[in-house]
């Protein structure tokens, strides 16, 4: 008798209540054994193609096929292989749907008939949104199935040249006991039309739903059957969504592509420096850095408010920042450079509803705070990148160079970083980038 976790697959000659892999609770079922358990229940057979030295394998680039989306293309390592099977997860109602539409769409202008199995929505639901979009075209097929094996009738009567599936939870196999979305359900419909994927050369695209915690609903194991995942985010407050690469076999997973959700559908954002900058006025309590998002360097600008406060306890808000950052650099201000905003009440936001994570926007923070405590405007076209440590260092942050580079060819004439060894330094070096004017407010 043995025992296996339909989340991960791992395998115990007893049944526990928790999973000794993952950790889940309840995932461990009883498996059917083969009989003759052993190297002797094996029987070798005569391979149909024999071994070859690694160095007589053809190293010639795979040809990919592009998506028509010059965003899906860049996450996935330049177009679709043929035979890949890429997985895209995402929250509900992020624009799963109406990004792989647009995908279909365009794949379908370009010459190559695409079958769409919407096991949620009914065939009309989901012409009324190719019709918003513009989504309409002879070569793209739809189907509203969620039988696994009338999927497969399909794809044999219509012999597409891409697949999507939207989504793989919502679909069944007769041959599983269970309901759609069970993981043994998810396992078999996945690792079936992986095996379709690999027999013809078909690219399939599964959506997939996501748990409360962000993680892909279902067996762990599909994600490890699949070549390509995917994952497509965005906040509901705001219009932008970005699709990263978790996992790619045939490219970098370091890509982001970046989207734009309008009232027309899914729209490309080539170069979003755009999104995340103000109108260009020069106020106290702003300060652009350059972040990463994936290999794309973006200029971002932080704004800061500070204000008297009138309690015990100054208030600390903070939106598109980590607010424990905020918090940090703040006592840094206060104990490194001199800067007193321990009875000021303190807000630091990002604009156009980009989140901060990285340390390499610390120093943009700290000037933006110091613009405002002391109600100068930072000088124009100057940016600013670098961690801050407790002492007040000024540290080397990841792909500097890569960053730079990003705020000459977006015109930014000054930039504070690592040249300043230390928070003083920095304010100093920018005090002589802008000296004050007579009848100006004191300095830093």
């Amino acid at each position: 008798m043995a025992y296996r976790c339909t989340e991960c697959g791992w395998t115990s000659v007893k049944w526990v209540g928790r999973c000794g892999e993952c950790q889940q609770w309840g995932t461990v079922v009883e498996a059917a054994t083969p009989t003759g358990i052993g190297a002797a229940a094996v029987t070798p057979l005569a391979p149909t193609r024999s071994a070859r030295p690694i160095t007589e394998i053809d190293t010639r680039e795979t040809p990919r096929r592009s998506t028509g989306v010059g965003e899906f293309d860049r996450v996935l390592g330049g177009g679709i292989v043929p035979g890949a099977a890429i997985l895209l997860s995402g929250e509900p109602g992020v624009g799963k749907s109406t990004l792989l539409l647009e995908v279909a769409a365009q794949s379908a202008r370009a010459g190559r008939r695409v079958l769409y199995a919407s096991a949620e929505e009914s065939l009309g639901q989901v012409r009324l949104r190719a019709e918003r979009t513009g989504a309409l075209h002879d070569e793209l097929y739809l189907a509203s199935e969620t039988d696994l094996a009338t999927i497969l009738g399909h794809v044999d009567e219509t012999a597409p040249d891409l697949l999507i599936v939207d989504s793989v939870q919502t679909v069944s196999s007769s041959l599983i006991d269970g309901a759609a979305g069970h993981p043994s359900q998810v396992r078999e419909v996945a690792s079936t039309l992986i095996r379709v994927a690999k027999e013809r050369g078909l690219p399939v695209i599964l959506v997939g739903h996501v748990t409360k915690d962000g993680q892909v609903a279902g067996p762990r194991i599909l994600e490890h059957l699949v070549d390509v995942v995917c994952h497509f985010e965005g906040d509901r407050q705001t219009s932008l969504r970005f699709v990263r690469a978790l996992k790619n076999r045939f490219g970098a997973t370091d890509e982001v592509g970046c989207f734009e959700q309008t009232q027309h559908g899914i729209a490309e954002v080539p170069d979003p420096s755009a999104l995340f900058l103000g109108h260009g006025s020069r106020e106290p309590g702003t300060c652009v850095t350059i972040a990463l998002e994936g290999r794309r360097a973006l200029p971002v600008e932080v704004q800061a408010l500070t204000m008297q406060g009138s309690g015990p306890n100054p208030r600390r808000i903070v939106s598109g920042v980590d607010g424990a950052r905020v918090a940090m650099i703040l006592a840094v201000l206060e104990k490194r450079a001199g800067i007193r905003v321990s009875d000021q009440d303190v807000y630091v936001s990002t604009v156009g509803g980009v989140r901060l994570v990285e340390p390499a926007a610390d120093l943009a923070i700290a000037l933006a705070v110091a613009s405002a405590v002391s109600n100068r405007a930072n000088p124009a076209k100057l940016v600013a990148i670098g961690e801050l440590s407790l002492a007040g260092e000024v540290r080397a942050v990841t792909q500097h160079q890569q960053r730079r580079s990003e705020a000459t060819r977006l015109g930014y004439r000054s930039v504070v970083d690592t040249s300043s060894a230390s928070l003083k330094g920095a304010l100093r070096d920018l005090s002589r980038l802008h000296p004050i004017a007579p009848g100006d407010e004191p300095g830093f």
